[in-house]
């Protein structure tokens, strides 16, 4: 199973709020090849199925993106998540 971490760590660092990546891309930022099961969709989709902990969805969440493959097959599209706003100290 490949370490996501690398991938996690960049997104973190970016500051667009979509970016796309292709597949080699990817691998160079992770130092490993994608399993054949990237090709699919569903693989990437990090709100189809929440409760299917998946390594490369828990990744791009824990950046703060969510990733949807795009439709040559070839590439991955992350978006970054609507930032929460927190309430610390309340409102008078």
């Amino acid at each position: 199973m490949n370490d996501y971490g690398p991938l996690r760590d960049y997104l973190k660092r970016q500051t667009l709020t979509e970016l796309v990546l292709s597949f080699e891309e990817i691998e160079a930022i992770i130092d490993a090849p994608l399993p054949r099961a990237a090709q699919r969709a569903s693989w990437w989709d990090s709100l189809r199925s929440p409760q299917e902990r998946m390594p490369q969805r828990e990744a791009c969440l824990e950046a703060g993106y969510v990733a949807t493959r795009q439709a040559d097959g070839n590439s991955v599209k992350f978006k970054r998540l609507p930032q929460r706003r927190s309430r610390a100290g309340g409102n008078p």
